[in-house]
């Protein structure tokens, strides 16, 4: 029974401490990172009520939605788009090289037009199928390809039909893009813009056309960059703390309770990797606020297990045996951790559905990081804590410190002996 104790202990101890050095680099460094960690562009967006079109619920669901289609059609790394009260509309593009071409896209009402020279409206944007960027063989101009819909199609073959000799103008948010002479009619439901003075405009003007229009106007009213070097120098300094954090709470539980520390010290490992593995698997995005909730949630980890230490150094002072009183002990502070647990996870419920950007993602990690603590506290340190006794390391000379520490402080093991010998 000792040994078999013993052997689960130290399995258990060298996997943890294993799989934390190797995955808790790599885990970190996976997670999505936000604007204030990894620098790029803030935009925020008010859409206004003009009297083609009036701002509502629905018109900023799909404000959102057809933003969300144009980001990610210029392939921006991780962006985030979120709405924010009835009218504002918030994006963040970590990482990104062009930010002013990046807002000039997303900013874009991109109504396009199709007139004959007597100023008629024959086709819009609803009716494309598709748009592409190309490089045109026969001039080596950068074009865009259009593809219309069946209904588009016939559209189309009837104003190049109607128009042969005359122009018809093609026009993005009311500025004429081109204005081609109409040689003879064009039946394939297929045409062409030209203009484009580089590749990557042609693929701007391409992701415009393919998102579709907004259907309300939209205005830029912040934008706010924060430079690679910035965002590096705040990772850098989080990463600082989170060193810094995590070593002090460790060093103080190894300092305070010996033996028992070293078990409170791997349950925190093992709380680590298990939360960012969590936030991974989420797909959350990591902010500074985020960082910080995670040094807070480490902390309250560990009240925890000081909770259950001390209840566990009462009952091993009232005569118990080690087994009894860490049971005692569990069970007499998770009551006590469960009613603080539940009031810090109702705070964050708070903040994450009445906050906004940062706060919500503070609001996950405490959150997350709170139910997580609980469950190592009192699953995977009780378990620990079990075989330790049962391998009767606790009872060594070597488990009280120079100071005569244990589990506990230097007066237990008298009153331990005193209390079996009056009894």
């Amino acid at each position: 029974m000792q040994k078999n104790s013993l052997l689960k202990l130290l399995t258990c101890i060298a996997a943890i401490v294993i799989v934390f050095f190797i995955f808790i680099r790599p885990l970190a460094n996976s997670i999505r990172q936000g604007l204030d960690l990894q620098g790029g562009t803030h935009v925020v967006l008010e859409a206004e009520d003009t009297e083609i079109a009036q701002v509502n619920d629905d018109a900023m669901q799909r404000v959102v939605s057809i933003m969300e289609k144009r980001i990610n059609e210029l392939g921006l790394t991780e962006p985030i788009i979120q709405r924010e009260g009835e009218r504002r509309v918030i994006i963040e593009l970590p990482g990104i090289k062009d930010p002013d071409a990046a807002i000039q896209t997303i900013g874009k009402t991109a109504m396009l037009e199709f007139k004959d020279e007597d100023g008629n409206t024959v086709l819009t944007g609803t009716d494309l199928k598709d748009a592409q960027a190309a490089m045109n063989q026969q001039n080596n101009q950068n074009v865009v390809n259009l593809e219309f819909s069946d209904e588009g199609g016939k559209k189309f073959a009837d104003l190049t039909m109607q128009n042969v000799g005359r122009k018809i103008s093609i026009l993005l948010d009311g500025e004429v893009l081109t204005d081609p002479v109409v040689r003879e009619p064009i039946l394939g439901g297929r045409a062409e813009i030209s203009g484009q003075r580089t590749l990557e405009e042609a693929q701007h003007l391409a992701v415009l056309l393919r998102s579709g229009a907004l259907p309300v106007k939209v205005n830029i009213i912040e934008t706010r960059t924060v430079g690679p070097s910035l965002g590096q120098d705040s990772k850098d300094k989080s990463e600082f703390a989170f060193v810094i954090g995590i070593g002090a709470v460790l060093a103080f539980m190894l300092l305070f309770y010996r033996l028992s520390g070293l078990i409170a010290d791997i349950s925190l490992m093992a709380y680590t990797v298990m939360l960012l593995a969590i936030l991974k698997a989420l797909d959350a995005t990591l902010t500074l606020p985020g960082v910080a909730g995670i040094i807070l949630s480490i902390g309250m980890a560990v009240d925890a297990n000081v909770l259950i230490f001390e209840h566990f150094k009462e009952e091993f002072r009232l005569g118990k045996t080690l087994r009894l009183s860490m049971e005692a002990g569990f069970d007499r502070a998770f009551t006590t951790i469960f009613d603080s647990n539940i009031t810090t996870i109702i705070a964050a419920a708070v903040l994450f559905f009445f906050g906004t950007g940062t706060i919500r993602g503070f609001a996950i990690t405490l959150g997350l990081g709170v139910i997580l603590s609980m469950f190592t506290a009192i699953t995977l340190t009780r378990y620990l804590l079990k075989w330790m006794i049962a391998a009767k390391l606790l009872e060594s000379p070597s488990a009280y410190g120079a100071n005569g520490f244990m589990l506990f402080d230097p007066t237990l093991t008298n009153n331990k002996k005193a209390v079996n010998k009056n009894a």
